[in-house]
Parts: C-alpha cells; sequence; structure tokens
C-alpha cells in the first residue's frame, strides 16, 4: 500500500499543496523531456547540415509511437492503481502494474522487430529521399530497434510510479535521462563524429539508465510499493486490461494520432523543399513546450484526482480540478506568449541556415497561438480517464490529432499553399477546446450534484 504520507497528500493536505506537489515536478520532467528531444536537433543544427535535421523530422513521427505505447499501459496502469488504492485494493494495484509493465514490454520489443524489417519500404513512404534516407535508417535503428523497449519502459514506470504518489521520484527518473541525453549527445556528435547516428545512440543510451534508475527505486521500495514486476501478479482477469487500454487509449491515440500528423506534415512541406521540412521539424519540437506544460500540468494530477473519486471525497476532487485548471491556463498563457514574441531567437539556435530560419520563424508563432487551448483539453482528457471514462477523452483525442488537422492540411494546402499547411493546428486546437467543453459541462454538473448531496 501506498505509504502514508502520501495517503495524507491524496486525502489530507491543502489541495493548493497538493497540486502544486504532483503537477510541478511532473511539467518540470516534462520540459526536461522536450529538451532532450529537442537536443538531437539543436545539435545536429550546428552541423549546419538541414538533410541530417529533415531526417530527424521524419523519423520523429516513429519515435512519438514509442511515447503513445508508454501511455497505453503507463496511463491506463495508473488510472487504474489510482482508483484501486483509493478503494484499498493493493492486490488489484500489484497485477494491473504487472500486466502493464510486462504487456507493455512485449508489445515495445515487438515494434522496434518490425521498423527493422519494414524500414526499406516505410521510410521512403513518410518521407525521406534520396537525400535523408541514409540518415533515417541509423537513427530508426538506434533509437527503435534497439531502444524501444527502454524507451517505453521509462515512461510507464514514472506513471506508474506517480499513481502512488512519488511524483518527485517518477520526475527525476525522467529528468536524469532527458539530461543525460543532452550530455551525451555533443559528445557523439562532435568528438566522435558520429553526426545523426551519434544523437542516437545518445538517446537510447540515456532511456536504458532512465529505466534502471526506474528498476533500482523499485527494488528499493519493494516492502511498501505495489508497483510489481513479478511474473506471479501479472493476469487477464479482474477486467484489468479491460481498463488499462481503454482508459490509456485516448493518450495513446492522441501520440499515434500525432504519428500521421507528422507524417502528413512531412510528407506535404517535402514538395516544397528539405528547409521546409527542417522549419516545420524545429517549429513542432519548439511547440512542445506548451504540450509538455499542459500534459505535466494535467498527468500530475490524475492519481489526486481517481484516488479521491474512488474515496468519494468529490468535494477535494472538484477542488483538484478547479485549481489545477486555473493554474494550467496561467502558465499556458505565459509559454505562448514567450514563444511568440521569441520565435526567432529560438528557431536560429537551432539552425544558422537562413532559409529554414525563415520558414521555423514563421511556423513557430502560427502553430503557438493555441496553446491555451491544449491546456484545456488536456485537463479535461485527464479528469475523464481518471474516473475510469473512456468515450469522451477518446473522442477529444481522436480530434485534436489526426480528426480535425490532417483534413485542414490538404484543405488549407490548396488555399494557401505551405503556411495553409501550418494553420492546420491552431484550427484543430481550437476545435478539440470547444468539443472538450461542451463534454465537460455535463461531466462537472454532476460532480457539482454529487457535492451538494455530502453533508
Amino acid at each position: 500500500m501506498a505509504n502514508r504520507n502520501n495517503h495524507d497528500l491524496f486525502a489530507e493536505a491543502p489541495v493548493l499543496r497538493a497540486v502544486v506537489s504532483l503537477a510541478l515536478p511532473t511539467v518540470i520532467s516534462q520540459l526536461i523531456t522536450v529538451a532532450y528531444n529537442m537536443a538531437d536537433t539543436f545539435f545536429i543544427g550546428q552541423i549546419g547540415d538541414a538533410n541530417q535535421v529533415a531526417a530527424v523530422s521524419v523519423c520523429m513521427p516513429m519515435f512519438i509511437f514509442l511515447t503513445g505505447l508508454a501511455n497505453l499501459f503507463g496511463i491506463g496502469g495508473a488510472s487504474l492503481i489510482s482508483r484501486c488504492l483509493g478503494a484499498g485494493d493493493s492486490q488489484k494495484a500489484r497485477q494491473t502494474a504487472a500486466f502493464s509493465l510486462w504487456t507493455a514490454t512485449g508489445v515495445s520489443l515487438l515494434y522496434g522487430l518490425l521498423l527493422a524489417l519494414l524500414r526499406p519500404v516505410l521510410l521512403p513512404a513518410v518521407g525521406a529521399d534520396e537525400e535523408t534516407y541514409g540518415f533515417c535508417s541509423q537513427y530508426i535503428f538506434w533509437t527503435i530497434t534497439v531502444g524501444a523497449v527502454p524507451t517505453v519502459l521509462n515512461q510507464a514506470l514514472a506513471h506508474l510510479v506517480r499513481a502512488e504518489g512519488h511524483s518527485a521520484q517518477a520526475s527525476f527518473g525522467m529528468a536524469l535521462g532527458g539530461v543525460l541525453n543532452i550530455v551525451l549527445d555533443p559528445i557523439f556528435i562532435f568528438p566522435l563524429g558520429l553526426d545523426v547516428a551519434g544523437a542516437a545512440i545518445a538517446t537510447m543510451l540515456s532511456n536504458v539508465v532512465a529505466t534502471v534508475y526506474f528498476l533500482a527505486l523499485i527494488f528499493c521500495k519493494r516492502r511498501s510499493t505495489v508497483i510489481s514486476f513479478h511474473p506471479r501478479q501479472y493476469t487477464w482477469g479482474k477486467s484489468i486490461p479491460r481498463e488499462v487500454l481503454l482508459v490509456g487509449l485516448p493518450s495513446s491515440l492522441m501520440n499515434l494520432m500525432g504519428v500521421l500528423s507528422n507524417i502528413t506534415v512531412n510528407r506535404l512541406m517535402v514538395g516544397y523543399s528539405n528547409a521546409a521540412v527542417a522549419g516545420i521539424g524545429v517549429a513542432k519540437k519548439v511547440d512542445m513546450l506548451s504540450y509538455a506544460v499542459a500534459t505535466g500540468m494535467s498527468q500530475g494530477v490524475l492519481p489526486l484526482i481517481g484516488y479521491n473519486y474512488s474515496a468519494k471525497n468529490y468535494r477535494r476532487m472538484t477542488a483538484a480540478i478547479k485549481t489545477n485548471f486555473v493554474l494550467s491556463l496561467a502558465v499556458a498563457v505565459i509559454s505562448t506568449v514567450f514563444l511568440f514574441t521569441c520565435a526567432g531567437a529560438i528557431v536560429q539556435a537551432f539552425i544558422p541556415d537562413a532559409e529554414t530560419v525563415k520558414y521555423g520563424r514563421l511556423f513557430q508563432r502560427i502553430i503557438c497561438i493555441t496553446g491555451p487551448c491544449i491546456s484545456v483539453t488536456m485537463l479535461a482528457i485527464t479528469a475523464f480517464q481518471s474516473v475510469g471514462k473512456k468515450l469522451a477523452p477518446t473522442i477529444l483525442s481522436l480530434l485534436r490529432k489526426g480528426g480535425l488537422d490532417i483534413p485542414f492540411m490538404f484543405i488549407m494546402n490548396a488555399l494557401a499553399g505551405v503556411n495553409g499547411i501550418v494553420w492546420a493546428t491552431p484550427i484543430a486546437d481550437f476545435g478539440a477546446m470547444v468539443v472538450a467543453i461542451i463534454l465537460f459541462i455535463p461531466f462537472w454538473r454532476r460532480l457539482t450534484r454529487l457535492v451538494k448531496a455530502q453533508p
């Protein structure tokens, strides 16, 4: 069972303190994770070769797929574990952890092997040309064929550890991998002269180290934690697979549809130039800052909301949602202003190529304007996931990525050319926010009635 301190944080600590204690480390770890994802693009950009930057952009959707797998088992498992702890069912929580971790390991291993076999067909299909194919092949081999399992496991473990209230430890593990990657990138790229392959090796090694950290943490806490790797705890019973997969599906779908979205962007952009591909790659990497803040703020409070929902403490649950909404929106507005006003300097820091900077500056300003919309949508998705709802978060995830932006990319490309492609992203984010508000209103009214019915 989670220790007494974590019970106090979930059930008794002042709501603002509980929200900040859970969300702040998660936001920091998300930002560091973004930083290490951006590190590859940054350090490769210093080589001055737009083809290598473009190659990383082309490969990124396939790498993001790994985050989708981690979210499927990590967020789905974390939601069920927090609800089990709120209901006092530690055994089911252990079985949930074992199912999530072993299934995630098997699926990610299979994905890595499939990409190794399908590279000659897959890479040209997602936007690699003669100038970028070799670089793409090297990057995919190290980050996915070799690195799929540790990449998925360290993220999934972070979610599960956070479900017990160990937000700081989970965030430290994520940050450890990120910082190590930032340190290793320039070493492998420049002194060792490995270029894009060096960046990929650094990413793989950093994820291995982060995974080892989480395994060591679980071993040290083995007498108090419900996070278990023991094969005897693995089960397909008690509706655990259904709960984990269906609740984790929306977050996974958002990443997977993000893969299709990025592939579509690259395929459309490559019709203009590799500089345009590199420019949108940099802009999307930078915009991940807004997404990281929104994701960190929402995912951080998922166990707090889920725990109090199962404990039927609806007053505390609604207070946590309101507090997190105000904080998330405020931070999102500040992030958007920063990214918009500093767009030129930020893009130029990644690559000195003048044409790429011209594209990237404009693309970043277009994409970042709906940062607050992302914050609202993500909080709604997390609130639904924390109580075990499946349909509403799935709809929102599909709308935000794939359902709206891909059709609009083709429409706007036909109407406004290369700049129109980029405008599809803020259009989709605004549309998803509107639907999120519509779906959230009846959910909130029901919670309000439950609060009023409590003594």
